[in-house]
C-alpha cells in the first residue's frame, strides 16, 4: 500500500480544528470513493480541546484559557491539540483481515519507533491507549502520544497526536483522557532540548508507511497494565474486539 502524506498546515500555517475536520471529511469521502489513495494529513492546530464520545462533564476544563472546546465524532475522552504537537490523521482503507484494534496497535507501534529514533524509550500500557514512558526518577508514568479514531465505511478518520515541543502548561487545565494517576510529557521535555514538529516528520512518515503496509511485525513489549478510569461495560462498546482503553468509534458501512 502506498500512503500519500500531505502537510496540511504547520507552524504559522497551523490549521483551525474545524477547518481540518472538514478537510478530513472531504478526503475520507474521496478515499471511500476510490478517487484518492490512502492519505495521511500531517498538521498542527492552534490551541483547542476536543471531547470524544466518552467525555464526562467533569472532564471538561473549567478554564480553557481561551481555547475552544469542541465535541467530536471519535472515540475516547478529552484531549488537547496545540502548537508544537504533531497531529496525524491517517485516512486509510482497512483491509478485510485487519481489525480496528490491530490498526490502532500499528499506529502506536509506529509512534514507539519514532520516539526510539530520538532515543526515547516508550511502550504501550494495556488498558490505556497511546504511547507511554515508564515511571522513573524523572517522573511518573507519562503519555507522549495520544490516539483516538473513527472508522466509517471501512476507512479511518481522526488519528494521533505526538507531543514534540508543545507548551505543557495547557495540560494543567484538565485531566488528559480522564487519567489522573499519570502524567503527560513531550520529546522536548524528555531530551532537554527543543524538538520542533518539523524534526520528526521524516521519521513519522517512514514508520507509518512501514506499519500501515500491513506487514507482520514484532510488537514492543508492554508495560504493566493499568485500569481505564472511564471503563465502559463491554455490552456498550461500539467495537466488539476493542479492549477497554482503546479510543475507537466505529460505524457500519452504509
Amino acid at each position: 500500500m502506498t500512503l500519500d502524506f500531505r502537510e496540511a498546515g504547520l507552524g504559522p500555517d497551523a490549521i483551525e480544528y474545524m477547518a481540518a475536520w472538514e478537510l478530513q471529511r472531504e478526503v475520507h469521502q474521496q478515499v471511500v470513493d476510490g478517487a484518492l489513495p490512502d492519505t495521511v494529513l500531517l498538521l498542527e492546530h492552534p490551541p483547542v480541546f476536543t471531547a470524544g464520545k466518552r467525555t464526562k462533564p467533569a472532564d471538561r476544563p473549567a478554564d480553557p484559557g481561551g481555547a475552544p472546546v469542541i465535541d467530536v465524532d471519535r472515540g475516547g475522552q478529552i484531549t488537547f491539540h496545540g502548537p508544537g504537537q504533531l497531529v496525524g490523521y491517517p485516512i486509510v482503507r482497512l483491509p478485510d483481515h485487519v481489525k480496528v484494534v490491530d490498526y490502532v496497535r500499528r499506529v502506536e507501534e509506529a509512534l514507539i519507533a519514532v520516539c526510539a529514533d530520538f532515543g526515547v524509550t516508550t511502550a504501550r500500557v494495556p488498558g490505556r491507549s497511546g504511547v507511554w514512558l515508564k515511571a522513573d526518577e524523572r517522573g511518573p508514568e507519562r503519555k507522549i502520544a495520544a490516539i483516538g479514531i473513527r472508522v466509517s465505511k471501512g476507512v479511518t478518520m481522526h488519528g494521533f497526536s505526538l507531543n514534540c515541543d508543545v507548551d505543557m502548561g495547557w495540560y494543567d487545565r484538565f485531566v488528559p483522557c480522564g487519567i489522573s494517576d499519570a502524567g503527560v510529557t513531550s520529546l522536548t521535555r524528555e531530551l532537554g532540548r527543543d524538538v520542533p514538529v518539523t524534526e520528526v516528520l521524516e521519521s513519522v512518515r517512514r514508520h507509518l508507511a512501514d506499519y500501515l503496509s500491513w506487514r507482520a511485525y514484532d510488537a514492543t513489549p508492554d508495560y504493566e497494565p493499568r485500569p481505564d478510569p472511564a471503563k465502559v461495560p463491554a455490552a456498550s462498546r461500539t467495537e466488539p474486539d476493542a479492549p477497554v482503553g482503546v479510543a475507537v468509534l466505529t460505524y457500519p458501512a452504509r
